[in-house]
């Protein structure tokens, strides 16, 4: 555990400082966990909403983290389940499916958008990642993006890390083959 981690969790353990602490690791971890919700949710105001349930989660149950894992992993965890639950109220809520029509539709009119090089990759890959299974596209989001150890993807999800290399390697090669062809 880092030493910022300690500190906090010091602080989130004390009545008297509690308050502080779950200041400093909102200002500490806030923009990490927006950028892993958003890769999932998609847009600013479901991310903002979804990271508003993250930090309502933590503080009422920092008192159950007993620090088996880093406070880091435990973050992530507590994000992707809330991103997942939104998203999958959100979906119920729809009344018809995106067919792959208008999934291309959409694609398309991303691409139209772009006039920056830079973001016409990134929407390659993002669209590239729509093609993944669920648990393919969680293991390369936390692996590719957010630089994690396997280790720690590992904890996180509760399998083994040849699983998780295994799933990692599937899906960059799903996203090289996507990218070829597009």
């Amino acid at each position: 555990m880092s030493e910022k981690e300690t500190e906090i969790l010091s602080l989130l353990n004390n009545l008297f400082t509690k308050e502080k602490g779950f200041n400093m690791l909102v200002s500490e971890y806030s923009k990490q966990l927006y950028w892993q919700i958003r890769e999932l949710a998609k847009n600013h105001e479901d991310t903002n909403d979804i990271l508003q349930n993250v930090f309502i989660k933590v503080w009422r149950y920092i008192d159950n983290f007993k620090g088996e894992s880093k406070l880091s992993s435990w973050l992530y965890r507590i994000a992707r389940n809330e991103s997942i639950t939104f998203l999958n109220k959100k979906n119920k809520q729809k009344i018809t499916e995106l067919n792959d029509d208008t999934k291309s539709n959409l694609f398309n009119s991303l691409k139209a958008e772009e006039d920056i090089s830079k973001n016409t990759i990134y929407n390659k890959l993002m669209q590239s990642l729509e093609v993944l299974p669920k648990r393919q596209k969680l293991v390369f989001n936390l692996r590719y993006f957010k630089e994690q150890k396997y280790k720690d993807i590992a904890k996180q999800l509760n399998v083994s890390e040849g699983a998780l290399k295994a799933s990692y390697h599937l899906a960059v090669k799903k996203i090289e083959t996507f990218l070829k062809e597009n």
